[in-house]
């Protein structure tokens, strides 16, 4: 089949993407709109604060087990069945929750969604045959903005949801929404461009020459390698992604005596940051890419940049107490921290992009692992000092430890397959791929 052009003028590629930002954007919705909901069920249900906890804190560990999984079947399923099934699941989990009326159901209902929302390297699976090189800081970082966005709002609109309905309406409604997502997904999604009726030859014309729908075969040993020092500084930055997220609207309430409405603001305010962060990381990550044709100053040295940009953001928090002054140092500083996210995920693609999906998850366990421990320290630290600006002081440190830690990573290297006869590259410097015909 030749690939015609589109009618509406919106190429394929970019709608592809659009429904990728669309899924994360969803995806975030349905792992934090149960912190919102808990006011109303806790009291319905008759549960404990230490039974709200549990149900949070569920999600975290099959996300933890599940990445590597995730990205395994990715790779040789296919981004488009994977990422169905995914969808599927987080969205049942979601009704489930929203129908259930016992802490056991709660809990198996976060235990499917934390499978379900392992999703993050399948899409990175899908975007390795649907964008260019010279695009994937740029796609990883507006996806990953939708994701903070989903953040961002989550509040007022479960807030609203269940005002409109009920709690329990809430999560149907959200869950529905993504069985509809999952539907437009298997109905327009095709592994290979090359096989959608929308692709046109100019089109293919910029997408990777080499595009692999399955992978027969994963070489864990040697991706794992590869990817192992990239895991390692991506749980620094999931440190401090995952006590922002769980931590800063407590720290605004209780450091600075103010009301909920006003730390909720304030927490949303840094989030919103955290946004741009994403979006502009992923643009600056591409454009310095076209300038030097090299991954290493794309990838691995915004990265440090970043990280060492949000420490000294961070730091006013030790010092200061004026809470003007702080709220405009950690929406900075979790601007920077967000800046690296899409030169992270572009990695997976640069090294191993015939293996993004098992790449992208292995690395993702890094933050997946983060989400358990930073928490659960960042809550240690408050109740044995009682000084909330404390709790900072960890995720300093390790921005700067995982600075150091980036220059182990490699991502002008790319992993080469031996049953094709190929050898580890530098992509950066082989002649450019010619243009698929």
């Amino acid at each position: 089949m030749h690939p015609k052009p589109l009618s509406d003028g919106i190429s394929a590629p970019t709608k592809v993407l659009a429904l990728l930002c669309a899924m994360y954007f969803v995806n975030y919705i349905v792992r934090v709109n149960v912190s919102t909901a808990a006011a109303v069920f806790q009291p319905e249900l008759h549960l404990s604060n230490t039974e709200v906890g549990l149900i949070f804190s569920a999600f975290a560990y099959p996300y933890l087990l599940f990445q590597i999984t995730g990205g395994w079947v990715a790779d040789k399923f296919g981004a488009r069945k994977a990422l169905t099934v995914f969808a599927i699941l987080w969205s049942s989990a979601t009704v489930l929750m929203g129908l259930t009326s016992t802490l056991a159901g709660m809990l198996v209902g976060r235990v499917l969604l934390g499978i379900g929302v392992s999703a993050l390297p399948v899409a990175t699976r899908a975007m390795s045959n649907w964008t260019g090189a010279e695009k994937r800081g740029f796609a990883q970082g507006i996806t990953h903005a939708f994701a903070r966005l989903g953040n961002t709002i989550t509040p007022p609109l479960v807030a609203y949801l269940i005002l409109l309905t009920s709690w329990r309406g809430s999560f149907v409604i959200v869950g529905i929404a993504s069985f509809l997502w999952a539907v437009v997904w298997v109905m327009y999604f095709r592994d290979d461009p090359a096989e959608h009726p929308g692709v046109t030859a100019a089109d293919l014309a910029r997408l990777p020459a080499k595009r692999v729908k399955t992978a027969s075969r994963v070489p864990f040993g040697r991706l794992a390698v590869r990817m192992f020092p990239v895991t390692l500084v991506y749980f620094c930055y999931g440190w401090t992604l995952w006590f922002f997220l769980a931590w800063i609207p407590s720290y605004f309430l209780h450091s600075y005596q103010l009301k909920l409405s006003s730390s909720a603001l304030f927490a949303s305010g840094v989030f919103l940051a955290g946004t741009f962060g994403d979006f502009l990381g992923g643009v600056a990550s591409d454009r310095i890419f076209e300038r030097t044709h090299s991954r290493t100053k794309a990838r691995r040295n915004l990265i440090v940049a970043g990280f060492l940009i949000s420490t000294v953001f961070m730091a006013p928090v030790l010092l200061i107490h004026d809470l003007t002054v702080i709220v405009l140092s950690l929406s900075l500083a979790f601007f920077f921290s967000e800046f690296t996210v899409g030169a992270f995920w572009a990695i997976p693609m640069d090294v191993a992009p015939r293996y993004s999906g098992f790449a992208s998850g292995f690395m993702n366990s890094g933050s997946a692992l983060a989400a358990i421990v930073s928490p659960l320290i960042g809550g240690y630290i408050i109740d044995k000092t009682g000084n909330w600006a404390m709790t900072f002081v960890a995720g300093i440190a390790l921005l700067l430890f995982g600075a150091i830690l980036a220059f182990w990573m490699k991502p002008d290297e790319e992993l080469g397959d031996p049953a094709d006869g190929e050898r580890t590259t530098n992509p950066a410097r082989s002649p450019a791929p010619a243009p698929a015909r």
